[in-house]
């Protein structure tokens, strides 16, 4: 009987130091098919060891990035150059990450996106909210008529009314006969997904969900308090502008402006007469939005086309070229911002996030223009290879992964608790034979 106690007792201690060992995990891949790049980030979801407080944790494993040729304002124009772009980040991504990737959660943007505000109401018939009552007004609010080459691409909850008392977050479980939900719809042109979709495919990639890029983003640099008190996020990337503003923690409004990077960088090939290649080098090394902060007597070195010698010029020069054009993208911003009508209820200003951002002066140029605070956002709250993606033009794909743990999180916490179920009932076991 002693060494029966002693072999269990051991046993438990066994599986213990297992399950703390080995906590459950589960790779996602986010994949960013931008303008001028394709970036593939691949996470581990892992599920922490604090029973009390079961959460997932978005771990960075690798990266992969490939110059994108083969899209224009964020819509695909050439299918074999971005799968072939697609295929080259991915290649990348497994070999520093480790792991096969077949199956992808892919952002989306471009000026065939179009969204809008709907409300549903229905009555609730057992007087206590279910999650079906909640799902019937969700349907009847998205039940408007929508163009036949356009689909739905996300329906965000933005609130609930429970017999005329607003502001309701969580309705389920709550009494009352009569429910209403507002939310946030977002359409897409069709032929624009199907297109990503193809290009996926034919990379050899499982294409798990495709998710509007502002959303994602936001996901990534915005906190809570941001949210709720008023925020515009603003991507800046290379063919599109993506904004996104939150409103008392739900998102209000979504808008895609398709001008970016790549037309500063145009601006600068014509207007220095160099390569185009060399004009997003200059840029990006000595740009500056704003041609006061610039020294009169700085210069720098402009290779020229057709063979000719490299020129050199006054770096104010580079920056009067740059900051008309960055003006006029922050005034197009500036005006989507005030036809949303929520421009007056920003308290927490502009949080900036995109390649194009990193741009010197760009967020002293956009307090200038919308007259509010801004700042440059980075990505946040992901572990493992972090500093890798610690810049404003990661937050898209960072955030892909983080809606990726959102939706990945039930089945991998329910497996948890099933898990620690089995285990509580097997010690349970052990002790009645024991005693």
């Amino acid at each position: 009987m002693q060494k029966n106690q002693t072999n269990q007792s051991s046993s438990i201690a066994g599986i213990t130091k297992t399950a703390r060992k080995e906590p459950k995990k589960e790779i996602v891949v986010g994949l960013d098919i931008g303008t001028t790049k394709i970036c593939a980030l691949v996470a581990e979801l892992i599920v922490d060891q604090n029973v009390d407080h079961p959460q997932v944790k978005v771990n960075i494993a690798g990266i992969g990035t490939a110059p994108s040729s083969g899209l224009r304002k964020g819509v695909v124009i050439n299918i074999e150059s971005t799968v072939e772009s697609i295929a080259k980040a991915i290649q990348e991504a497994q070999l520093m990450a480790g792991a096969k990737i077949d199956s992808v959660y892919v952002g989306i943007a471009g000026s065939h996106i179009h969204s809008f505000n709907s409300q549903g109401v229905v009555a609730v018939k057992d007087k206590e909210i279910s999650h079906h009552d909640v799902a019937r007004v969700i349907d009847a609010a998205k039940a408007v008529a929508i163009p036949t080459d356009r689909e739905v691409l996300h329906v965000v909850p933005q609130e609930f009314i429970i017999d005329g008392q607003d502001g309701i977050r969580e309705p389920v479980g709550m009494s009352g006969v009569r429910l209403e939900g507002k939310v946030h719809i977002v359409t897409a042109g069709a032929s624009a997904i199907q297109n990503v979709a193809k290009c996926c495919t034919r990379a050899g990639l499982h294409l798990q969900e495709m998710i509007l890029e502002p959303i994602a983003s936001a996901d990534a640099v915005l906190t809570a308090d941001e949210k709720e008190l008023g925020v515009v996020l603003v991507d800046i990337g290379g063919g599109t502008s993506d904004i996104a503003i939150f409103s008392q923690g739900a998102l209000v409004h979504t808008a895609v402006i398709p001008v970016g990077g790549n037309h500063i960088t145009r601006d600068i090939a014509v207007g220095l007469r160099t390569p185009q290649h060399e004009a997003e080098r200059i840029k990006l090394k000595y740009g500056c939005v704003i041609s006061g902060m610039v020294s009169a007597d700085e210069t720098i070195e402009v290779p020229s086309v057709g063979g000719r010698k490299p020129r050199v010029v006054a770096r104010k020069l580079l920056a009067d070229i740059v900051s008309p054009r960055m003006e006029e993208m922050f005034h197009m911003i500036k005006a989507e911002i005030q036809k949303s009508g929520f421009y007056e209820h920003v308290g927490s200003g502009i949080v900036f996030t995109g390649g194009a951002t990193l741009l010197e002066g760009s967020c002293e140029l956009g307090e200038m223009i919308f007259d509010m605070p801004v700042k440059r956002g980075l990505p946040q709250g992901i572990g493992g290879l972090n500093d890798v993606v610690n810049n404003p033009k990661y937050a898209t794909v960072v955030g892909l992964l983080m809606q990726a743990a959102k939706k990945r999180s039930p089945s991998l916490l329910h497996g948890r608790m099933v898990l620690a179920g089995k285990f509580t009932n097997t010690v349970k076991g052990w002790i009645r034979e024991l005693f």
